[in-house]
């Protein structure tokens, strides 16, 4: 991005195989193979040779010793998905939830030697999925031979910490984070000005958004949108969210991530969360600042992630969280997130899985990246094929992506959001009384969310397929798709009619 990018990335996982009774005939045949762990540069070796050959990596085709390794690693915590089916994630609709779950429990218990309040951390409320605690790699080969697994994979590895502290003169996404806080003087050039006196910026007209205001705002639509939180300094995402043109309508902030003990809040601390919701959903008023593109739309935010990143165990549980609480909340019909990962996450997975069954409509970022990440195509969970992933274009185009974008065949939309001088959308800043620039995927992914609840408040009666169709259908590409940039860019005022 620029100035503040979403330098993030992405792709996939699941797992299976023997239960209890099985096992007991299968102990005999596993040794005792614990040896030395591999070291992190080993383990990310593995990873991103796998990538570069085969397009992503995933944990269920990993050695038991590459992942042990990485368990290892990784502060000895695993997550758990168990089921009696690879779909088996919703916990409510599984009738064997608590006997499976106690199955997986007893081995480890049997395995590791000690009672169960020593190595369970946590056990999902919705989900089938958990955390525990496995020092033994001999306990991850029994897991992995288990019937009603569906995966097994390390909780807390930090492939990036480790990636960094491979290539300390690369500019990556685990050292950016997509984080910033700047404030900045916008280019007369970048924006018009609209009644009663709010910045359009250039890449809405680039999409008909303007024009699509007499049709649609956004009224009676929820978005609810995963990130690092919004501002508690930007009263226009607050105390102004009704101001303007802008009305009857509400915003609400919730904290997922969990900082130590305990959730830190719902107020972003890397300012990409406040970007994101303004590209959403800012006031059209009269202060003279960037508008959102559904300025009537409801907003429910969450502090998910310290940053883009979803690295470490604290950011993958508050993602989980807010897609699950998301999900259940009946009024929210959008979800967006601009976070990800160079692989999948399995209880983030199931965290979106359970919100698609929901019906709730998805939005993720395809991946922004510089220096070693930009081997990696499109991230996850935007490679999801219950997400809609979104890729930033240049301006005019709907196939050339921007300097710092990630393309493929799994892109679904394209938003136009870098000019030929290298600027980006301009959006609300951290700071009161301020705007500042965004770019990348994340602004595409947000804006897209936007538009989607343009439509959605035009045709409230309408569906998630109904929605998504007609998008696809005012894109530039319908009805084929193009190979790296799904149906393209939206004319949203096509969109609407």
């Amino acid at each position: 991005m620029k100035k503040s990018v979403l330098y993030l990335l992405a792709l996939f996982f699941v797992l299976n195989s023997c239960t209890n009774d099985e096992l007991q005939n299968e102990n005999p045949t596993i040794e005792n193979v614990q040896k030395d762990p591999l070291t992190g540069k080993q383990i990310n070796a593995e990873i991103n040779s796998t990538i570069k050959n085969t397009g992503s990596f995933n944990w269920k085709n990993a050695s038991d010793h590459l992942l042990w390794s990485a368990i290892f690693r990784g502060n000895r915590m695993v997550s758990i998905g168990f089921g009696a089916s690879k779909d088996d994630f919703d916990r409510s609709l599984s009738a064997d939830s608590k006997s499976m779950e106690a199955e997986v429990l007893g081995l480890i218990k049997q395995y590791e030697g000690i009672e169960q309040t020593r190595f369970l951390i946590s056990s999902d409320q919705y989900l089938n999925q958990m955390d525990v605690i496995v020092e033994k790699e001999e306990t991850i080969m029994a897991l992995r031979k288990m019937k009603n697994i569906r995966y097994v994979e390390p909780g807390d590895y930090h492939y990036f910490e480790i990636e960094n502290s491979l290539n300390p003169n690369a500019k990556s996404s685990g050292s950016s984070s997509g984080c910033g806080f700047e404030s900045t003087a916008l280019n007369a050039a970048d924006y018009t000005t609209t009644t009663p006196n709010a910045k359009v910026p250039w890449a809405f007209t680039q999409h008909n958004i303007p024009n699509a205001w007499s049709h649609s705002t956004g009224a009676g639509v929820t978005i609810g949108l995963i990130d690092t939180g919004v501002s508690p300094e930007q009263t226009l995402l607050g105390s102004s969210f009704n101001t303007g043109a802008s009305s009857g309508r509400t915003i609400n902030k919730f904290g997922s991530y969990v900082n130590g003990s305990t959730t830190d809040g719902p107020a972003d601390q890397c300012g990409h969360g406040t970007k994101m919701a303004s590209v959403m959903a800012a006031p059209k008023n009269n202060a003279g600042l960037p508008v959102g593109v559904a300025y009537n739309a409801n907003l429910i935010t969450y502090r998910a992630a310290s940053n883009v990143v979803l690295e470490t165990s604290s950011e993958q549980n508050g993602v989980k969280t807010a897609f699950t609480d998301l999900a259940n909340n009946t009024s929210v019909k959008i979800i967006s997130m601009s976070m990800g990962h160079v692989f999948s996450v399995g209880k983030i997975e199931d965290g979106v899985k359970y919100a698609y069954s929901k019906g709730k409509l998805i939005f993720c970022a395809g991946g922004t990246s510089t220096s070693f990440t930009n081997f990696v195509g499109v991230i996850f969970p935007a490679s999801m094929s219950e997400t809609q992933a979104v890729t930033g274009v240049k301006e005019g185009t709907s196939n050339q992506k921007c300097d710092v974008c990630h393309s493929g065949s799994q892109i679904d939309f394209t938003f136009q959001m870098e000019r030929a001088n290298g600027n980006t959308v301009p959006v609300l800043s951290y700071y009161n009384n301020q705007a500042d620039y965004v770019g990348g995927s994340s602004v595409a992914t947000a804006a897209t969310a936007g538009i989607a609840a343009l439509v959605w408040s035009k045709n409230p009666s309408w569906t998630r397929d109904q929605v998504l169709n007609k998008m696809r259908q005012s894109a530039t590409y319908y009805p084929t798709v193009n190979s790296s940039y799904g149906y393209g860019n939206i004319n949203v005022l096509k969109a609407v009619q």
